[in-house]
């Protein structure tokens, strides 16, 4: 699959997700990049940033959030498109609910990761 099918896979699952979460998600670009760092080959995904539930009133604007998913792990693990696109939206999902303060462990309660 080239990259802007895969970006297109990207914001269908973005826009999947319900517009009441949708609309409080603030300040966070999501990125495509076809490969994880170097120190860990198989991450799907990145949230990198201060989660909401760590803000305080008093913090300055910042640079954007970021929310990186990993295109090469994310197509050699999945044998079907139909296997990638559930894929990469449980990917999304979970980076933004660390967006939300939600921690792996609950994640894993919830079956998102």
């Amino acid at each position: 699959m080239d990259r802007a099918e895969f970006e297109a896979l990207v914001g269908d699952a973005l826009d999947g997700i319900p517009a009441e979460l949708a609309a409080r998600v603030d300040n966070v670009v999501v990125l495509v990049e076809d490969e994880p760092p170097a120190d860990e080959p198989d991450l799907l995904g990145l949230y990198d940033g201060v989660s909401l539930t760590e803000r305080g009133t008093e913090m300055p604007m910042e640079l954007p959030d970021r929310i990186f998913v990993y295109r090469r792990p994310l197509l050699e693990m999945c044998d079907t498109r139909e296997q990638l696109v559930e894929e990469v939206r449980v990917t999304v999902v979970h980076e933004v609910a660390h967006h939300f303060g939600i921690d792996d462990d609950r994640l894993h309660e919830l079956g998102y990761a």
